[in-house]
């Protein structure tokens, strides 16, 4: 969430961010508006208030009867209209946090224009795509042929988007989450394993509510929301808290399921297991001090390309633009993995500055060293990376004309052995 004093000191910044994501600015006027209400509210009901406090303290010095009671009811109509006042205040009041709790955070000066992912900037490129002597199998063919990927019974169980993970392919998926959150804690990162499911103010907080209430699911008798990210819980661990800057920058990696109403149309691009209603993702988060937060940014961004490099997998970094950029960054970058058998890139993580966003809508703040008062955070969020798509680069950049797959050296330590995937027999 934006800072009110934005929008009273300099709107036409507010304006230009969203027009240049693309969006309808005037919700800006009405914020002000809006603002400029509450404003005049409060300050009739202290003006109120404070006739109200004086009258009683001059009934008390009022002797005769008859001038107390009229002086008593004078009061109380007072009263009656600093409650109906309180009244309009508080409608006011849901309306403006709801209108701003709407608008996207402000863009970086660094994010280029652009109405969608077409119009990414392309930062660079990192390792050979694989050649083969043969024509490479997409995972969707590769993964029953081996017999660790089940689709019909995925199916059967969930129904469409959804499959099972057979022996090694299971070991496979466990070894590439373990891989993961050991390469990142080695790295200085705290690991944390979070509820996956959270109550509304969590998910309103990391910036998923009310805009993205469609796409995720929700337990309408209680008040659990599945997450769609771990970030969710991770912006939550601090909720409310004044932190204290020698304590900063807390860096967290977690582990953690994802759940998200994808509407997905039929097609190549969603064929297999790319996307789907539940999914596995390591993360990365950091709350850190303002002047951090740009060091960090680029560290996080490092720390996701050391994974990809890890296991030997070509990438390529892009900056996303405006059209394409999530409405609670301020600029991200997106990692993509080549995936040889699909002959397409798949994006395995997104980096993201969010600056005080998260920070002001979860009410996290730091205490600075030998300074009065409290400052918001900046908190950072990037996939440390995402599967399945990480699964789906391994397997079918490392398979062989036999059909079987070598697994990355990298991973064998987790594997137990298994070097090799092999076809059943």
């Amino acid at each position: 969430m934006l800072d009110i004093q934005l929008f009273r000191e300099n709107p036409d910044l507010i304006r230009q961010s969203l027009t240049k994501r693309h969006q309808d600015p005037s919700p800006v006027d009405q914020v002000i508006t809006l603002d400029e209400k509450r404003r005049e509210l409060l300050q009739e009901v202290e003006r109120l208030r404070a006739e109200r406090n004086q009258g009683s303290q001059e009934i008390k010095k009022i002797e005769d009867p008859d001038q107390r009671q009229e002086k008593i009811a004078s009061m109380r109509a007072v009263g009656d209209q600093v409650d109906l006042l309180n009244s309009k205040l508080k409608e006011v009041e849901i309306n403006l946090k709801s209108l701003m709790a709407e608008i996207p955070n402000l863009v970086d000066d660094r994010v280029p224009d652009g109405a969608d992912e077409s119009e990414n900037e392309l930062i660079k490129t990192v390792g050979d795509v694989p050649e083969f002597s043969f024509t490479p199998q997409p995972h969707w063919d590769l993964g029953p042929a081996l017999g660790i990927l089940d689709f019909e019974r995925g199916v059967k169980l969930s129904g469409t988007r959804f499959y099972v993970l057979n022996g090694v392919g299971a070991r496979l998926q466990r070894a590439l989450v373990s891989f993961m959150l050991d390469t990142h804690t080695r790295h200085g990162y705290q690991e944390r394993y979070t509820p996956f499911m959270v109550k509304e103010d969590i998910v309103f907080a990391s910036g998923q509510l009310p805009k993205f209430a469609g796409n995720l699911y929700h337990d309408h008798e209680e008040d659990f929301w599945w997450v769609p990210t771990v970030e969710v819980a991770l912006t939550g661990l601090h909720k409310d808290e004044i932190l204290e800057e020698t304590a900063l920058p807390l860096e967290y990696t977690a582990y953690s399921p994802c759940f998200r109403r994808e509407k997905m149309s039929a097609g190549r691009e969603v064929r297999g297991i790319k996307r789907g209603h539940q999914f596995d993702k390591v993360e990365m988060y950091i709350y850190c001090t303002p002047e951090e937060s740009e060091k960090q940014f680029q560290r996080m961004v490092d720390d996701a390309e050391r994974v990809c490099r890890e296991l030997e997998l070509p990438y390529r970094v892009n900056k996303l633009c405006t059209g394409d950029l999530g409405f609670h960054a301020a600029i991200t970058y997106d990692i993509e993995v080549w995936a040889a058998g699909c002959g397409e890139w798949l994006e395995v993580s997104s980096i993201s500055n969010v600056l005080d966003f998260q920070a002001r809508r979860a009410a996290i703040r730091y205490r600075p060293k030998d300074k009065k008062g409290t400052r918001f955070v900046h908190t950072l969020n990037g996939s440390g990376l995402g599967l399945p798509r990480v699964m789906i680069a391994v397997l079918e950049n490392n398979q062989q004309a036999d059909g079987s797959v070598v697994i990355p050296e990298v991973l064998r330590p987790w594997m137990g052995g298994v070097e090799i995937i092999e076809p059943p027999t």
